[in-house]
């Protein structure tokens, strides 16, 4: 298959609870160098744990390299990116954000990737930021998934980083070393499953994760199963979706039902009515904070990464993602999605959604207005809105 590299092992992590610890016995394990992104680094019990480990590689002469996002992680305290720094740990910001009140096209730009490699020996791609996904700590914690990644796709992941390393550290003249880039030894083979790594960015892969998704859904012909923690997707990919359903294929969403952003999640439930009446099922998920951004078609195709389907994911921010093409992984993500929306989530009916209260409708497509203009900024096709009322309405032909 175009694209995918053969000869990975890759480990499905679930929350906080798994990738903290393989993350940090990682990072525990190096001996070259270690790079590490994130969009949000809190000073928690998350963010205390792997900036131990990240000083720790940096004492025992470990290139160590982190890269945080100027927004997302703006509340980090200077004080710990100071003791990071001055323990050896080299740090960028990306984009840092100086006038928070000014709007610009060019601030919506975020470094949203959650990636991390050691060595060569494993990278990380998902969308686990480095923060406590549990508060209070008796709570469900935050759904969210992420890959480690063993095998020659490491090497492109670390080529990745590396790039956007460079270009930081010489557009910022922070005086932060930038790498050689030198070749990188490829990783020999560590299991047999084939796997793809996709980026999102502004120069040459403006469209890969997106085109990817659309390709999945286009061929389709049994299952497709998408959760998305930022759910608004454009018209082309609310059509694709459209079409997997009108030929047969079972469509399930999984999407938020607690938000932290409850503006764009009003807006995202306009596309209810009409992906309803086609006969896509959403479910809402309820029992935590979803924001796991992954989908299963036809129990073989899967991925896992950082990218919501929404403008800002597909069109503005620097995201990754892997797509795993392999029956194993794909049935233990399905399975597992599936029971977390067995244990986790409502079902929106299509008859819950006509009976929406009028004040909540108006609520809805005044944040839907909104979002479409602020899409037309970014130049998101969102043309042919769907309908609320939830009424039978036929999938689009063509577009």
């Amino acid at each position: 298959m175009k694209g995918f590299v053969p000869g990975n092992r890759l480990t499905l992590l679930k929350n906080g609870t798994q990738y903290f610890p393989a993350l940090e016995a990682a990072i525990d394990a190096a001996r070259q160098h270690v790079y590490l992104e994130t969009y949000i680094f809190r000073d928690d019990g998350a963010g205390r744990r792997i900036g131990a480990a990240l000083l720790r590689a940096a004492r025992r002469g470990v290139a160590t390299h982190l890269m945080l996002d100027g927004f997302g992680s703006k509340p980090l305290p200077t004080a710990l990116i100071q003791e990071l720094a001055a323990g050896g740990v080299q740090v960028l910001i990306y984009r840092p954000e100086t006038a928070l009140w000014r709007l610009r096209r060019h601030r919506l730009r975020r470094l949203h990737r959650k990636l991390a490699v050691v060595d060569t020996t494993v990278g990380f791609v998902g969308g686990i930021n480095i923060l406590d996904d549990a508060d209070p700590e008796d709570a469900p914690p935050q759904y969210d998934y992420a890959v480690a990644v063993q095998g020659p796709l490491v090497a492109e992941i670390l080529t990745a980083m590396r790039r956007l390393w460079n270009l930081v550290a010489f557009t910022q003249f922070s005086g932060v070393r930038r790498r050689a880039m030198e070749p990188i030894a490829m990783p020999p083979p560590a299991g047999n499953v084939r796997a793809r790594f996709l980026l999102r960015d502004n120069l040459r892969h403006r469209r890969d994760i997106e085109r990817a998704y659309l390709r999945a859904i286009g061929k389709a012909r049994r299952e497709i199963l998408l959760a998305n923690a930022y759910f608004l997707p454009g018209t082309r990919f609310r059509h694709a979706l459209l079409r997997a359903a009108a030929r047969g294929v079972r469509v399930r969403l999984l999407v938020q039902g607690e938000t932290d952003h409850p503006f764009i999640h009003h807006a995202a439930q306009a596309l209810y009515g009409r992906l309803l009446a086609a006969g896509v099922e959403i479910h809402a998920y309820e029992r935590s904070m979803l924001h796991a951004k992954t989908m299963v078609v036809d129990g073989v195709w899967a991925t896992v990464g950082s990218s919501n389907i929404d403008p800002f994911s597909l069109v503005l921010s620097r995201e990754a993602n892997v797509v795993i093409y392999d029956h194993d992984f794909a049935r233990l993500l399905r399975e597992d999605m599936l029971q977390e929306i067995a244990a986790g989530a409502r079902t929106v009916t299509s008859e819950a959604w006509r009976n929406v209260p009028l004040w909540r409708r108006m609520l809805i497509w005044v944040s839907y207005g909104v979002v479409r203009l602020m899409m037309g900024l970014v130049n998101y096709p969102t043309n042919d809105p769907p309908a609320i009322s939830g009424g039978r309405e036929s999938a689009p032909r063509g577009h």
